[in-house]
């Protein structure tokens, strides 16, 4: 199976009876990756298609996250319209990237945590549907701890806090085996967003969880974000000698 998307139709209709329960149970070895410094979007983009391609080859090698953050950029998915840029492409305000996933424009910049996610999902539940969910409730699980009540809105992709869109969700797919994942908006500037309309939806307010508790930063929320990643995909962390050179991250700290 090869896809990329975004959003995909909803099979339930009620939110809250939605099973996100891991599927196998199994624990799963992976690696997770976590870069001290700004990490440009081509670096990580690599990273995930070298470990995907390694993931076809060899199913039983770990599986892959990274939590880090971008220079300013924007991305747009596979059957993005550029309709929904408020610049010219060929003048973009900062690096502007077309790529493998689904779904319309977003924006990367300093203050946003971003996860990508190289999963296979053969080891629990081979739906997209439950995936996205699942990548929801994680997030879901992370505004809780920090006493935030995050809300799902039938029909669309993301996270949102008193109406604003606070994390953005845009996924790829090859043969079961994930790529890019989310972005949850910490401390960032949000500027970056007026050059846009994100994810193409218009009438939407983009947030950020600082406006909602003020100080906090990335690196109060990446250790939430961690274990809620382990809790719902059974992930035990491999050791740090054991990640491949070709992931390396030295050579963007």
């Amino acid at each position: 199976m090869d896809k990329q998307l975004h959003g995909i139709t909803w099979g339930p209709s009620d939110i809250g009876n939605l099973d996100t329960t891991n599927q196998s149970g199994n624990i799963s070895d992976a690696f997770i990756l976590e870069p001290r410094d700004l990490v440009p979007f081509e670096q990580a983009w690599n990273w995930q298609k070298c470990w995907q391609k390694s993931l076809l080859l060899d199913t039983d090698l770990p599986q892959a996250i990274w939590l880090l953050q971008h220079p300013n950029c924007y991305t747009l998915g596979r059957g993005a319209s550029e309709d929904n840029l408020c610049f010219e492409s060929n003048h973009p305000p900062s690096s502007l990237h077309r790529i493998d996933r689904g779904g319309e424009v977003t924006c990367h910049l300093p203050g946003q945590l971003v996860a990508y996610l190289v999963l296979d999902l053969r080891r629990y539940k081979t739906d997209l549907n439950w995936y996205l969910r699942k990548l929801e409730q994680v997030l879901l699980d992370v505004l809780c701890e920090l006493g935030l009540c995050g809300e799902r809105i039938n029909g669309l992709t993301g996270v949102w806090l008193d109406g604003h869109k606070v994390a953005a969700i845009g996924v790829g797919c090859r043969r079961w085996i994930t790529q890019h994942g989310f972005a949850l908006n910490v401390d960032c500037d949000l500027k970056g967003f007026d050059e846009i309309i994100p994810c193409g939806l218009s009438g939407y307010s983009v947030g950020r969880l600082d406006s909602w508790l003020p100080g906090l930063k990335v690196h109060d929320v990446q250790p939430l974000i961690r274990q809620s990643l382990a809790n719902h995909f059974h992930l035990k962390w491999v050791e740090e000698s054991f990640i491949p050179d070709s992931l390396s991250i030295e050579s963007v700290n």
